[in-house]
Formats: C-alpha cells, sequence, structure tokens
C-alpha cells in the first residue's frame, strides 16, 4: 500500500509498504480518506520532541472507509461496513483500528473525518450552553465554526471573533450574531462590553490554541462565567492572568478529551446531528489533496490561505 512517512521538518515521502494485518480484537479499514488536523502542525514543523523518521501513515487519526478484514473476536462488524474509526496511522492506504473504536458512517455522508467533528460535540458538550445566553468564540477554524453552529442551535446569541474576513462570513452563516475582527485588544474588549451591556459573556470558547487569544478569552469572561479551551496549545508553556481569573471567579475547561470511549461518543453524536440537519460539516471542507500532497495540505493548514477552511487527504 501507500503510505505517507514523514521524514523530518517540513518533508515528506510516500513509501509502498505492507499492508498491515488485523490482530485480536480488531479490524483493517480500506480508507477512503482522512481529515487533515491543526494537531499534526508540531510534528510537520518539527517541534523537539519529533522523532523522524516517523511510522508509515502517522498523524492521520482522523480517518474513514470501509472495513476489508476483521481480526479473531470481532463481533457486530463485518466486512464492507463503511465506518470511521479512532486510528493513528491513517495517512496510508489502510490502517488497523480497534473494534471497539469504530463507527459505522451511513453511505449517504460521503466525507467524514469523524474523530474532528466528534471533537466538536465534546467540546459542546462541556461547554455547558444555555438558551438565551452570550457566548464568544475565538477563532473560527473548522471546530470554530462547527460550535457556532450548535451554539446557535441551542438558543444562545453568539459573538464571533476571528482573524480572516471569510472565517467571519463562515461564522455568519453558522449562526452568529455578531462578528469582531481579531485585530485589536482593547477595541474588541470596548466591543463585547458595550454588545453585553458591561457585563461580557456567559461562555467563552478559545478556539485558536495560542497566547494572545487565551488572554483575550479571559478578559471577555463575565464574573462566574465558564472559560472553555478549546485550542491546542503545543508550542509551550502559556502564562495566565491569575489575579483576573481569581477576581471573577472564573470556572476554566479545558475540554479536550483523551478517553476513547468519549471519544466515539462525540463521534456518534456528530452523526445523529448531521443526520437530523443540525449541523453540515461538509461544507467546511475547502480543500482536497491525494496522499502524495500531504505537504502542500499540511502547509495549507499551517498558512490558511484565503477560503481555506478543513484540508481532506483523498484515496479514491
Amino acid at each position: 500500500m501507500k503510505a505517507s512517512v514523514l521524514t523530518g521538518p517540513k518533508q515528506m515521502r510516500l513509501e509502498n509498504v505492507t499492508i498491515p494485518e488485523p490482530g485480536a480484537g480488531e479490524v483493517r479499514l480500506k480508507l477512503q480518506g482522512c481529515g487533515v488536523c491543526g494537531s499534526n502542525l508540531a510534528s510537520w514543523v518539527g517541534m523537539p520532541w519529533t522523532k523522524y523518521p516517523m511510522p508509515p501513515g502517522a498523524l492521520g487519526h482522523e480517518g474513514w472507509g470501509f472495513v476489508d478484514a476483521v481480526g479473531p473476536g470481532v463481533r457486530g462488524i463485518k466486512i464492507g461496513d463503511r465506518v470511521a474509526a479512532l486510528s493513528d496511522k491513517a495517512y496510508a492506504e489502510y490502517d488497523i483500528a480497534r473494534a471497539d473504536r469504530v463507527i459505522p458512517v451511513p453511505l449517504t455522508i460521503k466525507e467524514f473525518p469523524g474523530e474532528a467533528v466528534g471533537c466538536a460535540m465534546n467540546i459542546f458538550r462541556r461547554s455547558d450552553i444555555q438558551k438565551g445566553q452570550t457566548v464568544a468564540i475565538i477563532g473560527i477554524g473548522f471546530l470554530g465554526a462547527l460550535l457556532t453552529r450548535l451554539v446557535s442551535q441551542a438558543g444562545a446569541r453568539v459573538i464571533a471573533i476571528s482573524r480572516r474576513p471569510f472565517s467571519l462570513e463562515i461564522a455568519k452563516k453558522m449562526g452568529a450574531q455578531e462578528l469582531i475582527a481579531l485585530d485589536d485588544h482593547y477595541k474588541i474588549i470596548e466591543r463585547v462590553k458595550e454588545i453585553t451591556q458591561q457585563t461580557f459573556c456567559d461562555r467563552v470558547i478559545e478556539a485558536i490554541g495560542q497566547q494572545w487569544p487565551l488572554d483575550l478569552s479571559a478578559e471577555l469572561t463575565r464574573e462566574r462565567g465558564k472559560l472553555i479551551i478549546a485550542g491546542y496549545h503545543q508550542d509551550g508553556p502559556r502564562q495566565i492572568n491569575m489575579q483576573l481569573w481569581n477576581w471573577r471567579g472564573l470556572d476554566v475547561i479545558n475540554a479536550h478529551e483523551r478517553d476513547p470511549e468519549v471519544y466515539v461518543r462525540g463521534i456518534r453524536e456528530a452523526l445523529s446531528a448531521i443526520e437530523a440537519k443540525i449541523i453540515d460539516p461538509s461544507i467546511l471542507y475547502t480543500h482536497r489533496f491525494p496522499i502524495d500532497r500531504l505537504d502542500a495540505a499540511l502547509n495549507a493548514n499551517l498558512e490558511r490561505p484565503d477560503g481555506f477552511m478543513k484540508a481532506l487527504v483523498v484515496y479514491e
């Protein structure tokens, strides 16, 4: 099979490697595609902890496709089932997943990077959104856009704050009532004060993963409000204004999950939300690349050109 191998910072090659065999309790997927995640970028740019070359297919964890082999002891999954899975080497034509981490996907859903959409559902659940609240979402990428839709559908007022005009246009389509450019710290604070009659926001979801948006998020959260950290902070330690966090009595929620059962629950909830037409992530898949152009897909995720929201690697 063809599989991508990251050989160094911003370096990759395509290799022909042996198709893996599923062990006990495992299934093999013939992949149709895999989403490209922002968490891939640390290894792509060469953070010090990355070891090269990485295993074939490594970093790909948003794959979907068809089951084409099952290992001993697998029940309830058969060859030919279309699924999404929690696996970690899906930048390849085939990958292995544990059977309890495989989720059926209807044929009517053409493309489904399940882990990514499930992540949005898990963040939404942790955010404890209530009807009538005011919620600021800082960073309208793929996650921020889906969260805008989910929060607005829950009956809350969304203030979308993002750097790119294209992202703000997407946020408006997803239901945001207020749009603010992420450009000037103090102007943003004053504008949110004006919108909220000086009280700030019941919930603030930070979905970028950088120091300044984290600082801004705390400034925009009202007393006894909830600050939800959805951004993936992977480039080093952070500093926080503990005086502000203390004074306002903020509840701070790290909305990242590591329990596979919670991931699977989020993916199932995402499929239900798509079928109920609550969300439509397909409009956010803006760029598609073949496997031999994974480097271009990762660079697009890093540089975020105009019109970019999410990249998929597709194998068919």
